[in-house]
C-alpha cells in the first residue's frame, strides 16, 4: 500500500472560506490549494486530460470541452462551463440533485513548480448547516492528496487504494487531521466556535461511518 506523509500533506494544503451570491442568493465558497513539483502544463495536463485523470482520481467519462458533459464513476458529474488553458476552466458539479459549481486555477508557482487552487461554490442549505465545509473540504482533501501521489511518482493509483486506505488507522488520522483543519477555517470564517466544532464532529463521524 502507497505510503503516505500524513502530517506533510495535510500542513502543504491550503483550505479557506468566502462567500458571494449566485442567482440572487447566499453561497459558501470552499477553497483548497496546493502547490506541485511540477511545472504548470504538467500540472493542467493532470487536472484536464481524461485518459490521465483516472490516474489519481477516479474513471471518468464523457466530453470535456466547453459545453461537454462529464461524470466521475460513483460520484459528481456535470458540465463544461469555461475553458482557458492552461490556466482555468469552470464547470458545474452535479451529485445527489443538487448542483454547485467548480472553478479551477491552474499557475506558475515558482521553478519547475505550480499551484492549484479549486474553489467550490454552493448555495448554503441544510446539508452545510449540518456539517459545514467538511463535507466538501474533506472530499477534496482526499483528492489532492491523490494527486500529489501521482506527480510526485508518476504512478497511477489502484482505484481501490483510496477505499482500502481510508479505513486504516492512517487513513482515520488524515480524516481527523482534514476535519480540524477545515473547522479551524469556518471558525477564522466567522463562524461560532463551538457550531464549527459541532459540525466538524458530524460530518467526521459521517466520513468514518459513524453516525448515530
Amino acid at each position: 500500500m502507497t505510503d503516505v506523509d500524513i502530517e506533510h500533506q495535510i500542513n502543504a494544503v491550503e483550505r479557506k472560506l468566502g462567500s458571494r451570491i449566485i442567482d440572487a442568493k447566499e453561497a459558501h465558497v470552499v477553497t483548497i490549494s496546493q502547490s506541485y513539483d511540477t511545472d504548470q502544463n504538467d500540472l493542467w495536463d493532470a487536472v484536464t486530460n481524461i485518459e490521465r485523470i483516472p490516474r489519481w482520481l477516479m474513471p471518468i467519462s464523457g466530453d470535456l470541452t466547453v459545453g461537454g458533459s462529464y461524470q466521475l464513476e460513483g460520484q459528481a458529474g456535470g458540465t463544461v462551463l469555461t475553458c482557458d488553458p492552461p490556466k482555468n476552466f469552470t464547470a458545474t458539479w452535479e451529485f445527489g440533485g443538487g448542483v454547485s459549481w467548480i472553478d479551477v486555477t491552474v499557475s506558475a508557482d515558482g521553478p519547475d513548480r505550480s499551484r492549484l487552487v479549486i474553489e467550490h461554490i454552493a448555495h448554503v442549505d441544510d446539508h452545510w448547516d449540518q456539517f459545514g465545509p467538511g463535507a466538501v473540504g474533506m472530499g477534496w482533501d482526499s483528492m489532492v492528496l491523490g494527486l500529489a501521489i501521482h506527480v510526485a511518482t508518476g504512478a497511477a493509483i489502484d482505484p481501490s487504494f483510496g477505499e482500502q486506505w481510508i479505513v486504516t488507522d492512517d487513513g482515520r488520522r488524515f480524516l481527523t487531521l482534514s476535519g480540524e483543519r477545515w473547522c479551524d477555517a469556518n471558525i477564522a470564517f466567522g463562524t461560532d466556535p463551538s457550531t464549527a466544532r459541532e459540525m466538524a464532529q458530524r460530518c467526521l463521524a459521517a466520513y468514518l461511518g459513524e453516525e448515530n
